[in-house]
């Protein structure tokens, strides 16, 4: 189970007591946002694409969208998420749980910049009921992130 994958990465790494198991579902932004009790831009969202037929991994605040031109000036083409009923085959983790943690080695993981703004944000924790409560600079550190990208639209620093 992708959960208990997630829960012995962080355990590893001494971020275990920053897991929460919800009763009810955190597979949207809005459901997540109820669960955990913050602002739906608070939860750091785990969107899949195929980038030169590679998985890429690119996590961002929950109010924000891709743009498409800041993503093709950052991944020299365009976005093309992958397929529903691929994540899990892809990713390891089922839609509404991918997370940043946890994932294959060979596939990176970028932070939009969009994150940067929260001491804490929530990233899925390996299935729909799992969150993370974390802080972005932990969270570069704990997802071994390729870096940090500004491929979003739609939201404000505050």
């Amino acid at each position: 189970m992708a959960a208990d994958k997630v829960k012995k990465y962080l355990e590893e790494r001494g971020l275990a007591d920053r897991i929460t198991t919800h009763s009810e579902t955190i597979d949207t932004v809005e459901h997540a946002a109820q669960q955990i009790g913050c602002s739906e831009a608070e939860i750091a969202k785990t969107l899949s694409f195929i980038v030169d037929e590679k998985p890429v991994i690119v996590v961002m605040a929950g109010d924000a969208r891709v743009n498409s031109s800041k993503f093709k000036a950052q991944f020299h083409e365009k976005p093309h998420m992958i397929p529903r009923q691929d994540v899990e085959r892809i990713t390891g983790d089922l839609p509404g749980g991918v997370c940043p943690f946890a994932i294959a080695e060979d596939i990176p993981i970028w932070l939009d910049i969009s994150l940067k703004r929260f001491a804490y944000v929530h990233p899925a924790g390996g299935d729909e009921f799992t969150s993370v409560r974390i802080s972005p600079a932990e969270l570069e550190k704990a997802s071994c992130a390729a870096g940090w990208c500004d491929v979003c639209k739609g939201w404000q620093a505050e």
